[in-house]
């Protein structure tokens, strides 16, 4: 693989980072970065990418699978990279769709720590299915979804992991009034200054606590991961739905 051209949706803080990884990689060109808005402006590219990775918005969810599904209907496959958050289910499911047409890698976050940090929750928090767990996340104040993706994806992972049954521990976002406590975990979310991401897992058992921290302290590593998880979708042959622990340990 060399010099795939590769389209950003998304001309925010984080679409310009990925343009600018983009162009740090001997790998890769950068065949446009579209803003925000219905997204037949993809169209307006002057080629067809190799690639899409979108840093953008829910709204234009249906605009990229648009482009994406009519460019399979002539023969292209084009793999996408999703970074956005604060999709609905109704647009999970879409997701789910287009991935039976092109590879997408879907992730909440795309930085290995947090990536890393998920596979060790899969793994040790059933050692600690009766602690209490609290997980609050940290975000700058333009972040419009909350809780963030990444607590969500986290949360769920130990619910999951710690459940007595199928369906998992109950989730309660937020806490106010007057509730005893149960077997649910909580989810706060926290928003102010340009805070780049913070998320702590607090498991509080017995006579102690196990706190487990990550903090982002430069928004170019989720662009780094994108770029990454780029190079693992276009050496798919197939479609298929993939996330970051994919991108990571998939054996090369």
């Amino acid at each position: 693989m060399s010099n795939s051209s590769i389209a950003v949706s998304g001309n925010g803080v984080m679409g310009q980072l990925v343009r600018q990884a983009l162009t740090r990689d001997s790998a890769f060109t950068c065949a446009g970065c579209v803003g925000p808005g219905d997204y037949p402006v993809l169209r307006a590219l002057p080629e067809l990418p190799d690639g899409i990775i979108d840093f953008s918005h829910p709204d234009c969810l249906s605009g990229i699978i648009e482009y994406v599904t009519s460019s399979s209907d002539f023969g292209h496959m084009i793999p996408v990279v999703i970074a956005t958050t604060g999709y609905s289910e109704a647009q999970i499911q879409q997701i789910h769709e287009l991935s039976r047409i092109v590879p997408v890698v879907f992730s909440s976050n795309f930085s290995p720590g947090v990536t890393i940090l998920t596979r060790l929750l899969k793994e040790f928090s059933p050692l600690m299915a009766d602690w209490d767990v609290e997980i609050v996340e940290t975000h700058h104040r333009r972040k419009l979804d909350a809780p963030s993706g990444t607590a969500l994806t986290l949360a769920k992972t130990i619910s999951a992991a710690t459940a007595s049954d199928a369906d998992g521990r109950p989730l309660l976002f937020g806490r106010h009034g007057h509730q005893k406590r149960e077997q649910e975990i909580g989810v706060h979310a926290v928003r102010g200054g340009d805070v780049r991401g913070i998320h702590e897992i607090f498991f509080f058992g017995l006579g102690e606590t196990l706190t487990i921290k990550h903090e982002a302290l430069d928004r170019g590593l989720f662009a780094a991961g994108a770029v990454k998880a780029m190079k693992f979708a276009l050496e798919q042959k197939v479609p298929g739905l993939f996330s970051m622990e994919d991108v990571l340990f998939t054996p090369i």
